[in-house]
């Protein structure tokens, strides 16, 4: 049978109704759940939540924190490997010289170095050291020095306790105190034993042989001979203002 006209306009509009209410009730469903949901979180504003998660801030912090603890820990180390360890005792090289030893088989030459050390604080020495090269010669003479320390008296943290002569072979010196701001007054071989040993004023005056090396024996031979006041009157059983 044909459909007339208006049977099918009808049939179309109860379609269109039918599905426009089923929108209508969907629409509705989906408002009174978001309504309740607003009533249970008012401070709920239907924002998306952009901020991080705690566990996500914390490890980030985490991180930094490490690397910046790596980045420090690195510099720290880098400074501490540039830092230079403090010596106990200062070394001054007095003489290097070139020497040689006559063999059956011809020359053999070497080097010789005489070196003092000292703390500065009235401990000193002097070695001697003999090597094929001139840095183990004095390496070798470091710590002949270092074995053979003497401690020596030192007057109002500045000069000698009093005038002392020495000898050795040669070679003369005189150290006699000075008052503090003169200044150490000596060739450079005395000057070397003097301000390693901790002397700031000194009047110091050598005689006879220049050698080097006996200037600088004869220097110990006269700081071991050095006492304070206290021990000269001790050794005599007197009193100091009887010396």
């Amino acid at each position: 049978m044909p459909i007339d006209k208006k049977q099918e306009k009808n049939f179309t509009n109860k379609i269109q109704e039918e599905g426009q209410k089923s929108l209508d009730t969907s629409l509705t469903q989906e408002i009174e759940i978001l309504e309740e949901k607003l009533n249970k979180n008012p401070d709920h504003k239907g924002t998306i939540n952009t901020t991080p998660n705690d566990n996500s801030t914390s490890k980030n912090s985490k991180d930094k924190d490490f690397k910046f603890k790596k980045k420090t820990n690195s510099q720290n180390f880098k400074k501490n490997a540039n830092k230079k360890p403090e010596k106990e005792f200062e070394e001054k090289i007095v003489n290097i010289a070139r020497v040689t030893n006559v063999v059956k088989g011809g020359r053999r030459f070497s080097f010789a170095a005489v070196v003092v050390v000292g703390d500065k604080k009235g401990r000193v020495g002097y070695g001697h050291g003999k090597a094929l090269e001139v840095p183990d010669a004095i390496k070798k003479a470091v710590k002949d020095a270092q074995n053979n320390l003497i401690r020596v008296p030192i007057i109002n943290k500045s000069t000698v306790p009093h005038e002392q002569w020495a000898k050795f072979l040669a070679s003369k010196v005189m150290l006699k105190p000075a008052p503090k701001g003169k200044g150490i007054i000596a060739s450079n071989s005395v000057r070397a034993v003097v301000e390693l040993a901790g002397y700031t004023d000194i009047y110091t005056k050598s005689y006879g042989s220049r050698s080097k090396e006996n200037v600088v024996k004869a220097v110990f031979d006269a700081l071991k001979k050095l006492r304070y006041a206290e021990d000269i009157a001790k050794m005599r059983d007197l009193d100091i203002k009887d010396l």
